[in-house]
């Protein structure tokens, strides 16, 4: 853990260190992803059996390469009480978030009376990317799975890898909630090629949306433009702001709910106590070894950890706004934190007060738990219900509003040296 104070000589060269550090260093997978894109394209089904056998360790065609609605209703059925109760009152409060993105149509005249404006439609198909290993979250399926059913999509595509041909059942509950139209066993970057190109058993998808491990992401990289794609997103991040009237242990608990996620993950502590920062420190120390996911925070804390004190609470948000996080906390009175929000940029989403830790973003809350990672805050946001849809714009012109606004037309395209532009405008003037 780097324990950093503002006040100290060295520290503008410290923090700028850790700002530019790339916790996203896996081996180089790009040319590796390439091989399998094109295999894929190029073999289709034959060479999706043969990657999970070799990669999940199962047959396709034994085990069967669909999971049915079926039996997804039926592990729906099969949970207890308590957790299909959760999973409903996610998929609830995600849904009514979702659905208040919805956008407006546009359509109008303007002063040289043209009419003008746009109208939304949704994509016909998505692809929704749910991981089956060191993470095979439900919360992430609804976060997927109901904003493209929220913006109108007909067709949703589940792909998830069944590793042993383990079938996760809450998963698949999720799944159920979310009304998926396919979910097909069949994980990695080989994945994310069938979504974009299809084969003969999956028809091509318009969008590949969630999360994945490295050669996942590079898959959605290197498909971005034969299919759209959310983000390409890197290791979980937290920064949070905090004064000393908070518990730290309860801080300590923030910080490490994404170190727990994967030992690339980086928790970041801003105070205006050094005291306070200690504290929190210690805490983290004393909370680690007991909860089961103690070798991942471990690696994460020790790694990629950082405490930094700031004469004030007000100096922490442009240091905030230069790493940009996946989440921020303001962990303060309510007062203060509406008066930090006011001033921070660049954040995927934004916790509020002393009640508000950023687990509760991951689940019930509302607004998506798929955000921009990597300091990609600076100029992207997180998933919604936009990112299926998209926007035609549409112009009507009458011979009065044609006369206009066509000569300028006309004189524009005689600048650029298209005169067949100006020709078909010209045509219409006379």
């Amino acid at each position: 853990m780097r324990r950093l104070d503002a006040s100290e000589r060295g520290f503008a060269a410290e923090f700028a260190a850790l700002v530019d550090d790339r916790r996203e260093s896996a081996p180089d997978v790009s040319a590796d992803v390439a091989a399998i894109i094109a295999r894929v394209r190029a073999e289709g089904d034959a060479a999706l059996a043969d990657y999970t056998a070799k990669f999940d360790r199962f047959d396709l065609d034994a085990s069967g390469w669909r999971i049915s609605k079926e039996a997804c209703a039926a592990a729906y059925a099969a949970l207890v009480p308590e957790l299909r109760d959760a999973l409903n009152l996610a998929a609830t409060r995600i849904r009514a978030y979702h659905a208040a993105q919805l956008p407006e149509d546009r359509d109008y005249r303007d002063g040289a009376g043209a009419r003008l404006g746009a109208r939304w439609s949704a994509v016909d198909a998505a692809g929704v990317y749910v991981p089956g290993g060191r993470a095979a979250y439900p919360s992430s399926v609804l976060m997927n799975i109901l904003p493209a059913k929220v913006a109108g999509v007909g067709r949703i595509v589940m792909m998830t890898p069944t590793p042993g041909g383990e079938v996760n059942p809450v998963v698949m509950a999720a799944a159920h909630i979310g009304g998926v139209d396919e979910i097909w066993r069949v994980g990695g970057a080989q994945a994310v090629a069938a979504l974009a190109y299809g084969t003969t058993k999956i028809a091509p998808v318009d969008v590949v949306t969630g999360p994945g491990n490295a050669w996942v992401a590079e898959a959605k990289r290197q498909v971005y433009g034969v299919v759209g794609i959310d983000m390409v997103a890197g290791p979980s991040e937290i920064v949070v702001v905090a004064d000393a009237k908070n518990d730290p242990h309860v801080i300590a608990a923030d910080l490490l709910s994404q170190a727990e996620h994967d030992p690339t993950s980086q928790s970041i502590l801003f105070t205006d106590d050094g005291d306070f920062a200690d504290a929190v420190a210690a805490a983290v120390a004393f909370v680690i070894p007991t909860l089961a996911t103690a070798a991942t925070m471990q690696a994460s804390w020790a790694d990629n950890g950082a405490v930094i004190v700031v004469p004030a609470l007000a100096d922490a948000i442009p240091l905030c706004d230069r790493l940009a996080p996946e989440h921020l906390e303001l962990a303060v009175d309510a007062d203060v934190a509406d008066a930090l929000f006011a001033r921070v940029r660049h954040a995927g989403s934004v916790f509020l007060g002393r009640h508000t830790p950023e687990a509760i973003g991951d689940y019930v809350a509302g607004p998506n738990h798929v955000l921009p990672t990597g300091r990609r805050a600076r100029f992207s946001s997180g998933l919604s219900v936009t990112d299926f849809m998209k926007r035609t714009s549409f112009l009507a012109l009458d011979a009065a509003s044609l006369g206009a606004i066509g000569p300028a037309a006309v004189a524009l395209a005689g600048a650029e040296g298209l005169p067949a532009h100006a020709l078909s405008v010209q045509n219409r003037l006379k």
